[in-house]
């Protein structure tokens, strides 16, 4: 594949996104985690039927937990082993990663909310943000400016 970028997560290899976050929070920082999965998740994840659109992220105990992701199991899937689509999972993150966001969590009021969910050389990656909540007149702002910035475009096209 010519032109595959592994830092960012690629259109092509997304599982799935979180629209959202980027509606009701300011994203300071990204960091990329892997996620700890049983067989029949990553099956799942094969197939794209997750959703993290109501998950977040959690420091418990030192580590990080993703909570609220949906993984659908799949019908073809183990059926000796009785699925749970939203239980908790592990984070993946070095300790210099990990004591970064929990300090800017603790102290200054952060959350960490997920963003994308990826394959990344064969493994699942979930790009998790640092993030602070945006007031509605923050949200007004936003969409203000976003349309403003489609009508500049609208017009230096039709020139």
């Amino acid at each position: 594949m010519t032109g595959h970028n592994d830092a960012a997560p690629s259109a092509s290899a997304g599982i799935a996104l979180n629209r959202r976050a980027r509606h009701d929070y300011f994203i300071e920082d990204r960091l990329e985690a892997g996620l700890s999965l049983r067989g029949w998740e990553v099956k799942s994840l094969r197939a794209s039927k997750a959703q993290i659109t109501e998950s977040y992220v959690v420091i418990k105990n030192g580590e990080a937990w993703l909570l609220g992701a949906h993984v659908a199991p799949l019908n073809t899937a183990s059926t000796h082993i009785h699925a749970d689509p939203t239980r908790t999972r592990k984070l993946l993150l070095n300790r210099a990663e990990l004591d970064r966001f929990i300090g800017a969590v603790e102290r200054k009021g952060y959350t960490i909310v997920p963003l994308a969910l990826y394959w990344k050389k064969g493994r699942a990656k979930l790009e998790i943000g640092l993030a602070k909540g945006k007031k509605l007149h923050d949200k007004r702002a936003t969409e203000k400016e976003r349309d403003w910035q489609r009508q500049k475009e609208r017009v230096l096209r039709h020139r």
